[in-house]
């Protein structure tokens, strides 16, 4: 019966017509990601190449939906790896993200595949030593492990010892909760004490973000004004900045 009710629903409407072709192409644009160069990027960056040559392991940490993850994988990739014929990658800088409830066997599988190596079965001990001779075989000085409060407290122990026993800068990232978790452990906060701040746009910085996304983004045939202060309210409250 509902499905016949449907059915005469249907016939009645008629058929859905199909976007025009120049407007779907509009639309597949606008679907595409796009990054807007940001100061607030640029300044990131920045900190995390002193952390990087001085390899220091550090934390960076801010609110949902702030733009970290793109921040932070866009450093990685600004250092390019260095492939020979014959030779191990050289990869500079890490970018990973750990499964939820991540416990030390999954964070070296994490890390070896995203090195393009094979993982092998063998114990936590043995899988530990492989991952460690593969970051030093492609002569990694930054992990950067995103999402960091995916993982379990234990695990920490093995982020600590890629520091450690490798003088990689590992650095954590995360929202104020990751800043919980590792303050459990006083020798894991004592590593990643040094914290970059990544915060909300605001004020000027909010505007010019906008409007450069009017203009090279949106690209529309006629002004949306959205850099007006109106706008720019409906639009901060909806975005959080």
């Amino acid at each position: 019966m509902a499905e016949d009710k449907a059915q005469a629903v249907a016939e009645q409407l008629g058929q859905i017509k199909s976007l025009d072709a120049k407007l779907q192409a509009e639309i597949e644009r606008l679907r595409h990601k796009n990054i807007v160069e940001l100061e607030q990027v640029c300044k990131l960056h920045d900190w995390l190449e002193g952390k990087r040559r001085s390899r220091q392991s550090c934390r960076v940490v801010g609110e949902s939906r702030t733009g970290k993850t793109v921040a932070c994988d866009s450093y990685r990739l600004r250092h390019k790896p260095i492939q020979e014929v014959g030779k191990p990658p050289i990869v500079p800088v890490v970018y990973i993200q750990p499964p939820q409830e991540c416990s030390p066997g999954e964070l070296f599988r994490v890390i070896i595949e995203h090195l393009k190596y094979k993982m092998v079965k063998g114990t936590v001990g043995e899988i530990r030593s492989r991952t460690l001779q593969i970051l030093k075989r492609c002569g990694v000085e930054m992990l950067i492990i995103d999402e960091a409060d995916r993982l379990k407290p234990k695990t920490f122990a093995d982020v600590r010892d890629f520091f450690d026993n490798l003088g990689i800068s590992v650095v954590l990232v995360g929202t104020d909760r990751l800043d919980a978790v590792i303050k459990r452990d006083e020798q894991v906060y004592n590593r990643f004490r040094a914290c970059y701040r990544f915060g909300k746009l605001q004020g000027n910085e909010f505007k010019e973000t906008v409007e450069i996304w009017e203009q090279d983004v949106l690209r529309l045939p006629v002004p949306s004004n959205l850099g007006t202060k109106p706008m720019l309210k409906i639009l901060g409250e909806a975005t959080g900045g």
